[in-house]
């Protein structure tokens, strides 16, 4: 699990991240990041988001979102986040495609999404 200072939690920052309009998707995953920081020091919040539309079982979407949490977990854990720390927030936005991805696949998606920015 993330720790608490990376975790994306309030509603207003949810809106205020998909406001800024710059995403990109691949696989199944639309990466939103929001507006670049000014100062450095302060953490880069995220949030893992799928629809109730992606599918009508909460186990399948909770998978999804662990998924893509662990997958980010480790990418920060071995610093290759690169360019994606200069955000304030970022959303990960799973839908239907990328329900059948393995963790492999998953983390492959998440670092080819955070490299994009």
């Amino acid at each position: 699990m993330l720790p608490k200072q990376y975790r994306l939690k309030n509603k207003s920052a949810f809106n205020a991240t998909y406001r800024v309009k710059n995403s990109t998707r691949k696989g199944g995953v639309t990466l939103f990041a929001g507006i670049k920081k000014k100062e450095a020091d302060t953490p880069t919040r995220v949030g893992f988001v799928v629809s109730k539309k992606t599918h009508k079982r909460a186990v399948k979407r909770n998978k999804l979102k662990r998924l893509m949490r662990e997958s980010y977990r480790l990418l920060l854990k071995t610093s290759e986040l690169g360019n994606s720390q200069n955000y304030m927030s970022l959303i990960f936005v799973g839908s239907e495609h990328a329900l059948d991805k393995n963790f492999d696949e998953m983390q492959n998606i998440i670092r080819n999404l955070i490299q994009r920015l």
